[in-house]
């Protein structure tokens, strides 16, 4: 990891510093970017959505019904799932360059979890550093956030500049074992955060049990992200969630109907057998040389 550290401006951090993340992603072979993000919990796809399509997605997201968080009027967020509001938005669930990736990442049977569009508005404060995952269950995600592998996209419609309310994480956190990792845990800061600069159109891909948060919108412009949470269709909630609405997923693109199975699609089988008939001999999933190869 190659960083620097430069001063944050803001009149009430929640870091008072930015270790900015020099990483070159844009080089990295897939087994470069399974690793970083195995490893270290996040992986950046520079500029992987085209303008035009940046442009849709503002369009049409333009007019959503915003509301604010708890601590924030200037922390927005859609009342409705985004891919419900814009096509765009919808045709992003299936798009190839990152399922492809997604794929290599966690095998070709994959549950799409939840849409999520964010409009930071200028003096915005930043985000605690938090979890998107809790294993039992919680009121900020419900049981979507219970499912034992969970995977966060996060699509900057917006440039990330050190003033335009950067993303920032606490790498190998997803990794750790210790108390202070439990995932219903929240941090203000932590002294060896990275801060990510990425260009607009770029995917910030992370897991649901890694530590991150955000720094303040001290920009005179919005920063506008679409999040989408993705999972294998073995990993399913503790216990039952709310399914599509049915006219909903029929509307949908047709690019994104693949992903659009039922929410509580699981490979649940509590009853095991310790030598069942037709075990495999290899799982290049599993493979320990998976960082090394392609």
């Amino acid at each position: 990891m190659n960083s620097s550290q430069i001063p944050s401006t803001s009149p009430q951090p929640e870091a008072d510093f930015m270790n900015i993340d020099g990483t070159d992603f844009s080089t990295m072979s897939r087994a470069g970017q399974i690793r970083h993000f195995e490893v270290e919990g996040y992986v950046v796809f520079p500029s992987i959505l085209p303008p035009d399509m940046i442009g849709r997605m503002k369009g049409e997201l333009a007019d959503a019904e915003m509301s604010h968080t708890s601590y924030s009027t200037q922390q927005t967020r859609s009342v409705e799932q985004p891919q419900w509001l814009s096509e765009a938005v919808g045709e992003l669930i299936g798009y190839p360059p990152m399922i492809e990736f997604l794929n290599d990442l966690m095998g070709p049977e994959i549950v799409f979890t939840r849409g999520f569009f964010q409009r930071s508005l200028p003096g915005c404060p930043g985000i605690s550093m938090h979890t998107d995952g809790q294993p039992h269950g919680s009121n900020l995600f419900g049981y979507e956030g219970s499912c034992p592998r969970l995977v966060r996209i996060l699509y900057y419609l917006d440039e990330l500049t050190a003033e335009r309310a950067p993303f920032r994480l606490i790498p190998r956190t997803h990794l750790s074992f210790h108390a202070e990792a439990s995932p219903y845990q929240r941090y203000k800061s932590h002294p060896e955060e990275i801060t990510l600069i990425v260009p607009a159109g770029s995917a910030v891909v992370i897991p649901s049990l890694l530590f991150h948060g955000s720094h303040p919108n001290l920009d005179s412009k919005p920063r506008e992200l679409v999040q989408l949470g993705y999972r294998p269709a073995w990993a399913g909630p503790i216990l039952p969630v709310e399914e599509w609405d049915p006219d909903l997923v029929a509307a949908a693109p047709d690019i994104a109907k693949p992903f659009l199975r039922s929410l509580n699609t699981t490979g649940q089988a509590f009853e095991q057998e310790h030598k069942p008939a037709g075990m495999r001999s290899e799982a290049p999933g599993i493979n320990p040389s998976r960082w090394e190869t392609r």
